[in-house]
């Protein structure tokens, strides 16, 4: 078991003595503040904090991490409170032990709670790279103490680290301590799995060393006859990417084993290619599987040359080419490097894309609605699979495996991702749903007034682009219904023969007392969104005030005009997609605003049953909106007759929404046609047109 001393002893390597002094008192604060602490295993808390140190100190992490390391859990087990840290200490140990504590558990549900620690956690990582490597190293010091757990959280705990934690572990470059995550949580997880390809691994080893080693003498003996120094060592497959790849690939355990990979490293870039020049040589390279990652990084920084070989008897050969740097980084990534100390402008593509992702980080913050959204979208990016885009100007934006059209403007500028009407993929025009594939250009085509479709969210793949999609729907929903619950305000007042200018301030303050809100604006905006219904808002601002002679039931107000550009705030309903020049009547749906329906509707009949807020609205003049309508067609099938349906219709100005086809019999089939028009006028042009094809029996446009 490792003491304070031997710790200690290990530090004279990199630190000063002045250093270590201070990791010492570190210890011994936290030793006291764990004092009557144990762990599940019934050794002394304070094990588990040096511990932790004792990872860090593997990386040569400086003495101000190793301290936030041994107190990693003293603010949240044993009351001592951050303030206390930065006195007894300095605020920078104390900042960083606070950005690993986690938050007292004051939230209702699990999921949220852990959701609020993750990204309190990120955030704090985000302005200070020392947080995740301390959280990282406490996460490693629990995996491996996990035997000592209830199964079931040792299941959750190991769910968690394979989802979160080995996923940051590789975007960060820490390829050493993912691959022990993923070994440890696919044994935790999944207990019998992890042992049974551990034994078909064993079998196997067997029959491979003496191939590997003919592999191993004729690639070194290709590289000397080419003058080029290197270490050749073989690469063996862990057992989660094993697993990760027989389930992803549907391949055979056989398949897996059957690839030999190997890894090359040697001086310098030049030699890399020099490297690959010599290996293609030697056995025949697969057609498109050569990845040049030092030309074009990972996002990660991960830098070498991936290629497959035909070797002896057609078995696939994997080769990665790296230099030394790239060997050390691969390994322990922006640990070894001093992220946090790096600030200039020669950094290493490694430490800028890091900070790139962090910074990320702190804009998807500022942009999600809750925690929960927060860290869905944080796991969205931390996917490692990813596509390389070209911008017009030729900068390359990496993104997950995926992405579209959309994902790439939200990644050049939020702005950018908002104002989007279309694109170009490589110059010619394309739908913005359409996945991006590597070596594409992008060029975003953008609209002044232009906002994001609610649609967007059923394609968009990156955290960025769904969390900006997401704030600007939130900010226009915002002002739509500020704007619908003062047309309503206003409507419901004028039925008193009162104007809002006329409302006392304090008949308003006490309205919004009384609602628990602190602006006039928000009122209005609950009433636009059917939180508040207008015409009991309205008698209570004037309930102190003598209402004039006249109108004073809100029965009798004038119909609310509809102008089809109120946009998320009023909707029309699916079940009688009403267009202008239909009888309309509203419904006040909380949280939705109004919905619109056709007043001879079912719906309608059993909503006024219910007592339910309806109101009377009528459609304003000269509409140049287009409404969806579903019309149901009954016809004798044939081959090419859907292209007819989609002519017919696109000469009679109106476009198809969605066509779906149900076949009857071998004849006979039922088509239900989504299109959008403009009028009901617009919509019998549509079905006089559908009329002439002789094919059809029946059309019925479905109400209801």
């Amino acid at each position: 078991m490792q003491t304070i001393d031997t710790f200690a002893t290990r530090l004279e390597d990199y630190l000063a003595p002045s250093q270590i002094d201070q990791v010492k008192r570190a210890y011994h604060f936290a030793e006291v503040a764990h004092t009557g602490q144990f762990r599940k295993s019934g050794e002394p808390y304070i094990n588990h904090p040096l511990a932790v140190a004792g990872i860090l100190a593997d990386m040569h992490m400086d003495h101000q991490c190793l301290m936030a390391a041994l107190l990693h859990d003293v603010i949240e087990d044993t009351g001592v409170a951050k303030n206390q840290l930065g006195d007894e200490f300095d605020t920078q140990v104390a900042e960083l032990v606070d950005g690993v504590s986690k938050l007292s558990n004051m939230f209702q549900s699990r999921a949220e709670a852990q959701a609020e620690n993750f990204q309190k956690m990120t955030l704090a990582m985000a302005k200070d790279i020392r947080v995740i490597l301390v959280k990282l190293a406490d996460r490693l010091h629990n995996m491996r103490t996990l035997g000592h757990l209830a199964p079931e959280k040792r299941r959750r705990i190991a769910k968690e680290t394979l989802e979160i934690y080995a996923p940051i572990a590789l975007r960060l470059g820490m390829n050493a301590i993912r691959v022990e995550f993923e070994e440890l949580g696919f044994r935790a997880l999944y207990p019998l799995r992890s042992s049974m390809i551990e034994k078909a691994v064993k079998r196997a080893r067997g029959n491979r060393n003496e191939f590997v080693a003919k592999l191993l003498t004729s690639i070194e003996a290709s590289l000397a006859r080419n003058h080029i120094k290197a270490r050749v060592f073989g690469r063996e497959k862990h057992l989660y990417s094993i697993y990760d790849k027989m389930r992803a690939k549907r391949k055979s355990f056989t398949e897996i084993m059957d690839v030999y990979a190997f890894r090359i490293v040697v001086e310098d870039v030049d030699t890399c290619y020099r490297t690959l020049g010599a290996v293609h040589n030697l056995y025949k390279p697969v057609a498109g599987r050569f990845k040049d990652y030092i030309a074009i990084p990972k996002a990660n920084g991960y830098q070498s040359l991936h290629t497959t070989l035909f070797g002896m008897h057609g078995l696939p050969i994997e080769i990665q080419i790296r230099t030394e740097d790239m060997e050390g980084f691969a390994n322990q990534g922006i640990a070894g490097h001093w992220l946090y100390k790096s600030q200039d402008a020669n950094d290493d593509s490694g430490h800028r894309r890091a900070r790139e992702w962090m910074k990320g980080l702190l804009e998807l913050q500022q942009s999600a609605g809750n925690s929960l959204e927060f860290i869905e979208n944080v796991k969205i990016d931390l996917f490692p699979d990813e596509v390389y885009i070209f911008s017009p100007m030729g900068e390359i934006y990496e993104l997950p495996q995926g992405s579209t059209p959309i994902d790439f403007a939200y990644a050049v500028h939020t702005d950018i991702g908002s104002s989007c009407v279309a694109c170009r993929i490589d110059r010619r025009l394309a739908p913005l749903s359409a996945q991006l594939e590597s070596g594409q250009t992008v060029e975003i085509i953008r609209a002044n007034g232009a906002r994001p479709n609610p649609d967007w969210l059923n394609f968009a793949v990156t955290g960025k682009a769904r969390s900006g999609i997401r704030g600007a729907l939130k900010a226009q929903q915002d002002s739509e219904s500020l704007m619908l619950g003062r047309r309503l305000i206003e409507r419901a007042l004028a039925s008193f023969n009162y104007r809002l200018e006329q409302v006392n301030q304090s008949a308003i303050d006490e309205v919004l007392r009384s609602a628990k809100l602190s602006h006039f604006d928000d009122l209005l905006a609950e009433v636009g969104l059917g939180n508040q219904m207008p015409n009991v808002v309205a008698r209570r601002l004037i309930a102190d005030q003598t209402p004039v002679a006249g109108l004073s039931d809100s029965n009798q107000q004038d119909p609310l005009s509809i102008r089809g550009t109120e946009g998320l705030v009023v909707t029309y309903a699916r079940c009688c997609r009403p267009i202008p020049g239909d009888p309309i009547i509203g419904h006040i749906s909380a949280g939705r605003g109004i919905v619109i329906h056709i007043e001879s509707c079912n719906n309608m009949v059993e909503l006024r049953g219910k007592n339910e807020e309806i109101m009377s609205v009528r459609w304003e003049d000269n509409l140049s909106q287009e409404f969806a309508v579903e019309l149901r067609i009954e016809l004798e099938h044939e081959p090419g007759l859907i292209a007819v349906l989609a002519s017919t219709v696109t000469s009679a100005d109106a476009s198809i929404d969605r066509i779906s086809i149900l076949e009857r019999d071998a004849h006979l089939a039922t088509v239900n046609l989504v299109v959008n028009v403009q009028t009901r006028i617009h919509l019998a042009r549509v079905i006089r047109k559908l009329r002439h094809i002789h094919n059809i029996n029946k059309i019925v446009r479905v109400r209801s």
